[in-house]
């Protein structure tokens, strides 16, 4: 029986025949792609249990000028494949995703015909469950994967569960795991009794109070708080 590479292999066939066929023999073959893409995550899993691993789910594969030209021109087939061989590789290993697999294909000036290079990181889906975050501006934020939410008083929740206003897709997340409090005082961190714990600015803590810029690291997530806004006149902050 085929092995999901060699599936991959056939699949490709359908999309890359004549021309393709003969413009792919000295320069990136899409299966090299696909075989890379099995070997970042292998080389990059982190160990969740006995029987699950955390692997990359954004992908950035860097060619040449003319590599990418033509593995663009084959069009969403061959990253659609991409994904779905990868996804059957996770699936035979054990491996997990903390959010869906993106692959993107980019220029690197520094690369010649046939080469190239994968860039990974495990980025976790995040769902805003806060109608007031939607709703209302705010001087302070909480930025996660380049998304910035707005935090009001009282503040919010960030965790794995339904519950949780802030709701990220992180296996090294609790349900409820972070809160985020919001007054006329500033912005504190406060660990709800998380089974992994929470980082701030690289210290493990319980509670914290957080500035302009402020890190915070829950399971494998890093998020930044960004405060606009300076002390008023009465000492306050500006939240």
């Amino acid at each position: 029986m085929p092995n999901p590479l060699q599936r991959f292999e056939q699949r490709l066939e359908s999309v890359i025949s004549g021309v393709f066929a003969r413009a792919f023999r000295s320069a990136v073959q899409p299966v090299e792609i696909a075989a890379a893409l099995q070997r970042e995550c292998d080389n990059n899993a982190q160990v969740l249990s006995r029987q699950r691993r955390l692997v990359p789910n954004d992908f950035h594969v860097e060619l040449s000028a003319t590599d990418l030209e033509r593995i663009v021109g084959l069009g969403r087939a061959l990253e659609q494949d991409l994904v779905d061989q990868l996804q059957d590789h996770a699936d035979a290993q054990g491996y997990v995703f903390t959010g869906p697999i993106s692959i993107a294909f980019e220029s690197a000036d520094d690369l010649t015909t046939g080469r190239f290079r994968i860039r990974s990181k495990a980025q976790a889906s995040v769902t805003d469950n806060d109608m007031r975050t939607r709703t209302r501006s705010s001087h302070a934020t909480l930025e996660v994967n380049g998304t910035r939410h707005p935090l009001r008083p009282p503040g919010l929740v960030v965790g794995r569960g339904t519950e949780a206003d802030l709701r990220i897709n992180d296996p090294g997340v609790s349900r409820r795991h972070l809160e985020l409090e919001v007054s006329i005082d500033g912005v504190e961190a406060v660990d709800l009794g998380s089974t992994n714990g929470i980082m701030v600015d690289g210290s493990k803590v319980a509670r914290a109070r957080l500035r302009d810029g402020s890190t915070i690291r829950i399971g494998h997530t890093d998020m930044t708080v960004r405060i606009d806004g300076g002390r008023d006149e009465a000492g306050g902050w500006n939240v």
